[in-house]
C-alpha cells in the first residue's frame, strides 16, 4: 500500500523518435526544466528501474525523462505500462529530407549504420520508420522538428511538460500553407482552400487573418458559417472522446494555399472557441514566410 502512495505523483517522459529529429535537444530542455534525464538505459533492467521509481524517495525519480532508440522503444513501452507511474511519450519526427540534411551537415553516423542494420543513410531512415510504425499510438505527444527553431522547440516542450501543471487534455491549432508543406505532427488536418480567398481582393492581399479586415471577410461568408457548423459538431464530439481515452494533447492543422489568410482566420476562430474549455495553443507557421516573399 505504501508503495502506491509513494508512486502517485511520479512522472516519466519516454523520449523517442527518429534519429536526428532532436532527442538530445529535447532531453536538454527537459533537464533545464528540472527533469532527471537518463539516456541509453539498458532495456533489460526496466523492471528494476520501475521498482526504483515507485519506491524511491529520491526527488530525482519524481520527474524522470528517459531517452530511448527505435530498437528498445517497444520494450520500454511494455515495461512501463500498467505501473503506478504517470507515463507520457514524447515522439520526435522530421521529414526524410531534413534528416538527410542534418546527418550530412553534421557528418554523424546514423545508429542503424553503426550496427550494420542498414547499408545507406536513406535505408537507415526507412528501416527506422518501419520499426516505429508498429508501435505508434495517438496518445503520444508528437513534435515535428522539421521547421522548428530552437526557441520554438523549447516553447513546445515547456508547454507540454511543465512540472508546475498537472497534465490535462490540451489543443494546438496550427495554420499552415500547403505550398510550404504539411505539418507532419498533425493529428487532424483541415483543408480550407475551398473557402472564398481574400488573396483575390487586392485591398486585403497584403494583410493576414490576424487583421480584422481579413478575419471578417472570411468569417462573414456563408460557406464559412456552414463549414464551421459542421466542423464544430465533429470536433466537439471528438475532443470529448479523446479526453475519455486519456489522450494528453491533440494538434489540429488548418491549411490554405499560402498560410496567410483563410487558415490563419479559422485557426484564430478555433482557438478562441475552445480556449475556455481546454488548455489551448495556437501557431501561425507560415504567415511570416508568405510576407517575406
Amino acid at each position: 500500500m505504501a508503495k502506491n502512495v509513494i508512486a502517485k505523483n511520479k512522472r516519466v517522459i519516454l523520449v523517442s523518435g527518429m534519429s536526428g529529429a532532436g532527442k538530445s535537444t529535447a532531453t536538454r530542455f527537459l533537464e533545464d526544466m528540472g527533469y532527471h534525464v537518463i539516456d541509453n538505459f539498458p532495456v533489460q533492467l526496466v523492471t528494476l528501474l520501475v521498482d526504483m521509481i515507485e519506491t524511491s524517495t529520491d526527488p530525482r525519480y519524481s520527474y524522470l525523462a528517459l531517452s530511448t532508440t527505435a530498437q528498445d522503444f517497444a520494450a520500454f513501452l511494455r515495461g512501463l505500462k500498467g505501473q503506478n507511474i504517470e507515463v507520457q511519450v514524447l515522439f520526435l519526427e522530421a521529414s526524410d529530407s531534413v534528416l538527410l540534411h542534418r546527418y550530412k551537415s553534421t557528418r554523424r553516423m546514423h545508429p542503424l549504420l553503426l550496427i550494420n542494420t542498414a547499408n545507406t543513410l536513406e535505408e537507415a531512415i526507412a528501416v527506422e520508420r518501419q520499426m516505429f510504425a508498429r508501435n505508434i499510438n495517438n496518445s503520444f505527444i508528437t513534435i515535428d522538428t522539421s521547421f522548428l527553431s530552437e526557441k520554438e522547440f523549447r516553447r513546445k516542450i515547456e508547454q507540454y511538460f511543465s512540472k508546475s501543471s498537472v497534465p490535462t487534455f490540451s489543443l494546438s491549432f496550427v495554420s499552415f500553407g500547403y505550398k510550404f508543406g504539411v505539418p507532419m505532427d498533425a493529428d487532424l488536418m483541415v483543408d480550407v482552400r475551398f473557402l472564398p480567398n481574400p488573396f483575390w481582393v487586392v485591398a486585403l492581399r497584403p494583410f493576414s487573418g490576424n487583421d480584422k479586415e481579413v478575419y471578417d471577410y472570411v468569417m462573414e461568408k456563408q460557406e464559412t458559417k456552414e463549414f464551421l457548423d459542421r466542423l464544430l459538431a465533429f470536433t466537439d464530439y471528438a475532443f470529448a472522446q479523446y479526453v475519455k481515452e486519456g489522450k494528453n494533447h491533440f494538434t489540429v492543422a488548418i491549411g490554405c494555399t499560402g498560410g496567410q489568410h483563410r487558415s490563419v482566420a479559422i485557426t484564430n476562430f478555433l482557438y478562441d472557441h475552445y480556449k475556455t474549455q481546454y488548455n489551448c495553443y495556437k501557431e501561425h507557421r507560415d504567415e511570416k514566410e508568405w510576407i517575406r516573399e
